[in-house]
C-alpha cells in the first residue's frame, strides 16, 4: 500500500458548512489539485439541490480540479470518481463481490445506495474555470427511509452491512491514492479505458430499469454507456440515450 498520491493537496476540517463551498472558496489561493475533508458538515447538499444526511463518522469530502477538456468532457470524471470508490472500498474491505457501480455515479453494497457523487463547476461562456467533485460514503450510518425519494434505492453504510468501521480520514487516503491513477489514465487516453472499467462493475446491466428524468420516465433494458457517458435503454420504440437522470430499479 503506497502513501498520499504526489501532487495532490490534503485539508482536513473539524467543522465546515459544505466541502464543496469550501473547496471553491480555497481555489482562489491553493492551487489545484487538492482535497477538502471535514468530519462535519452544517449546510451538505447533494444532486439537484436535495439535502444530504452527515452523520457524526460519516464521510465528507471534495477534490479540486483545473481540468483542460471542455466542459461535457470534464463532466465525464464522474465515472472516473466512481470508479476510483469502488476501488476503495475494495481496498478497505477486500470484498469485491459486494461492490456494484450504478449510473451515473453511485456506488452500491449488496444492492443498497453507500455513496454519491456531486460535481460543480466554476468558469463562464463555456469556458471551464475550476472542478469540484463533491463524495459522500455513508461510512457509519446511512439516513432513513423518510429521507430518500420514494422508490430511491435503499442507503446503507458500510458498518451495518460488513461489521466494519473505517475513518473519515483512512478512506480519505484510500479514495486519493485510488483517484490518482485514474485521473492520469482519464487525461492520457481519455474515457474508452474508464468506460470499459466501469461497465465491468455496472448495477442492472440487462436488466429492466426506470430513469425519471424531470420531463418523462422511460422504461427499459438497460444496454451499455456510449462514449459520452449517456445511459442507453433499449425500449419498445428502439434505444434511447439518456443523458441526465435518476434511475430507479
Amino acid at each position: 500500500m503506497t502513501g498520499w498520491p504526489d501532487g495532490y493537496g490534503r485539508v482536513v476540517l473539524a467543522e465546515t458548512g459544505s466541502t464543496l463551498d469550501e473547496g471553491l472558496a480555497r481555489v482562489a489561493q491553493d492551487p489545484a489539485p487538492f482535497w477538502v475533508l471535514a468530519h462535519r458538515q452544517t449546510a451538505a447538499r447533494g444532486r439537484r439541490g436535495r439535502m444530504w444526511s452527515m452523520p457524526t463518522g460519516n464521510f465528507a469530502a471534495t477534490l479540486m480540479l483545473q481540468p483542460h477538456e471542455p466542459p461535457a468532457v470534464t463532466a465525464l470524471r464522474s465515472f472516473v470518481m466512481s470508479l476510483a470508490l469502488y476501488n476503495a472500498c475494495i481496498e478497505m474491505t477486500g470484498r469485491a463481490d459486494a461492490f456494484a457501480l450504478k449510473w451515473p455515479n453511485d456506488v452500491l453494497l449488496r444492492g443498497g445506495k453507500l455513496a454519491g457523487i456531486l460535481l460543480e463547476t466554476t468558469g463562464q461562456a463555456g469556458v471551464m474555470g475550476h472542478l469540484a467533485i463533491g463524495v459522500g460514503v455513508n461510512l457509519v450510518a446511512a439516513p432513513g427511509a423518510d429521507e430518500i425519494e420514494p422508490g430511491a434505492v435503499t442507503p446503507t453504510s458500510l458498518r451495518a452491512a460488513l461489521g466494519l468501521t473505517i475513518t473519515p480520514e483512512l478512506f480519505l487516503d484510500a479514495l486519493a491514492r485510488a483517484y490518482a491513477p485514474l485521473e492520469q489514465q482519464f487525461v492520457t487516453y481519455g474515457f474508452a479505458p474508464i468506460r470499459t472499467a466501469w461497465m465491468a462493475q455496472a448495477a442492472r446491466l440487462g436488466e429492466q430499469v426506470l430513469a425519471r428524468t424531470g420531463r418523462e420516465e422511460i422504461s427499459g433494458i438497460f444496454e451499455d454507456v456510449d462514449a459520452d457517458g449517456n445511459l442507453l435503454l433499449r425500449t419498445p420504440r428502439g434505444v434511447r440515450a439518456i443523458a441526465a437522470a435518476d434511475v430507479f430499479f
